[in-house]
């Protein structure tokens, strides 16, 4: 197996220039889809995630058919899955997953109808649907570039809005936020996302880089803000290391950077300091310890215990949603007001 040293060698070769370049673009990718993969935990949307990663494959097909950019054709068929999955899932007889199951077999359907039709199209599908360490071509690298800054511009500007319809999106449209608007705004979010990456990670694999390093952070940290951070750090090491494991031991990328992310998901969920199934158990089996002069537990029971965490349950959603309150319906040209600074997200 190749070492790391010559592993940072092959980096600075420049006869491998595709090799730094799949490194950046899985950098720009994993940051982006930390930042949008925290509202899709946050909301319990990663199958929204996974659909919008399939729906975006017609236009990836039809780009490579007739030789144009991947990454405009697969922003395309995203914001227009992203659109029509917002408004199709506002309609009270259908829930929004039989929506999103709906569209995404069928646009993933069409696009292997359409990238069938080129030839040699069998090795083609193989890079769309798992990822290609030598797939990202130089003329991709400015739109990748303009499109991560357009979608952290858009969370950075949408961030309180998208935390108030993550949390409960009928209190958000009773509050009067435009629930519709917000919608399409973080499914184009996720969209854009899962087209930086999938030319790196793969079509099948891009929930796993969307979600996995979210739900590591969700283990570790408590603040969204935080999650954040740490979702991030997650995703671009993750990355890193599977790059170098998919070049060292001539692996598929994508396979290699799912399995490291999986592998930190796993670690967090055994061993977070204060919610690892390590640290869960243990505190589980301090609760049968009885006082010997009592003959009663040391700590609370679990009903009090329930009830503790209830009452502070209840203490956050009340002082966010107080926050929440400060937005106002928008005057003509305007989406909504914002007053005073959010102290808690």
């Amino acid at each position: 197996m190749l070492s790391f040293a010559d592993f940072l060698m092959d980096l600075m070769n420049p006869a491998l220039a595709f090799l730094p370049r799949a490194l950046l673009v899985a950098t720009m990718s994993a940051i982006v889809c930390a930042v949008v993969g925290t509202y899709v935990v946050l909301r319990g949307m990663a199958f929204i995630g996974d659909a919008v990663a399939h729906s975006v494959f017609p236009g990836l097909a039809i780009a490579f058919v007739m030789s144009g950019s991947l990454v405009l054709g697969g922003c395309i068929a995203g914001v227009c899955t992203a659109i029509l999955v917002a408004l199709l899932s506002h309609n009270r007889r259908l829930k929004e997953d039989s929506v999103i199951g709906v569209l995404f077999v069928g646009a993933f359907a069409l696009g292997v109808v359409i990238i069938s039709w080129a030839p040699g199209y069998a090795g083609s599908l193989q890079d769309f649907l798992f990822g290609s360490i030598t797939g990202v071509p130089a003329e991709d690298i400015p739109v990748i570039v303009v499109g991560s800054v357009l979608v952290l511009a858009l969370v950075a500007f949408l961030h309180k809005e998208f935390v108030a319809v993550s949390l409960d999106r009928e209190t958000a449209r009773a509050q009067g936020l435009p629930v519709l608007f917000l919608d399409i705004a973080l499914y184009i979010a996720v969209s854009l996302a899962v087209v930086m990456s999938v030319q790196t990670i793969g079509n099948v694999l891009v929930l796993a880089l969307l979600v996995t390093p979210a739900a590591v952070a969700r283990l570790l940290v408590d603040r969204l803000i935080h999650m954040m951070w740490v979702a991030i750090g997650v995703a671009v090491l993750g990355s890193f290391i599977g790059i170098y494991v998919s070049w060292a031991a001539d692996l598929p990328t994508g396979a290699s950077i799912v399995c490291v992310l999986t592998l930190a998901f796993v670690i967090a969920w055994c061993a977070a300091p204060r919610h690892g199934f390590i640290v869960r158990y243990l505190r589980k089996n301090s609760q049968n310890v009885e006082d010997p002069q009592t003959d009663r537990p040391v700590s609370p029971s679990m009903d009090e215990r329930a009830e503790i965490h209830s009452d502070r349950d209840v203490v956050t959603v009340e002082s966010h949603w107080s926050r929440i309150s400060a937005y106002t319906p928008a005057r003509s040209g305007h989406m909504c007001s914002r007053a005073g600074q959010d102290d808690h997200w």
